[in-house]
């Protein structure tokens, strides 16, 4: 049995959006992400730093929704295989969980280095 559909570029890009609104309709955790993506990024266009240090920034910003969205993906897989608090599924969901905060962790510390480089504080 062969569930998968036909390629379509137009058909994809229409399931990507609905995923996308899905995600903002009912993780808050993404929610909470885009609220906080808008105005760092206008920062960071702000703030005189180099092109390089805007693009990793960017870049990392936008990995913390990525890993959100995968761990908002095996949240849910895992909440369809079984309702019951089982050890396996804690597990999966909570290092879904540390992949987010070490995307966290690392976009802070590109910050701190573009900071240090840009203005010299260490």
């Amino acid at each position: 049995m062969n569930n998968k559909p036909t390629y379509s570029l137009f058909k994809n890009a229409r399931y990507a959006l609905e995923g996308l609104v899905h995600a903002f309709k009912t993780e808050t955790s993404f929610k909470l992400e885009v609220f906080f993506t808008l105005p760092i990024m206008i920062a960071i266009y702000l703030l005189p730093f180099a092109f390089s240090s805007k693009l990793m920034l960017v870049s990392t910003l936008i990995l913390i929704m990525i890993v959100e969205l995968l761990n908002s993906a095996v949240e849910n897989v895992v909440d369809l295989v079984t309702k019951d608090i089982h050890p396996l599924a804690k597990s999966a969901k909570d290092i879904g969980a540390t992949a987010v905060l070490f995307t966290l962790v690392l976009h802070g510390i590109v910050w701190v280095m573009v900071l240090n480089d840009t203005f010299t504080l260490f």
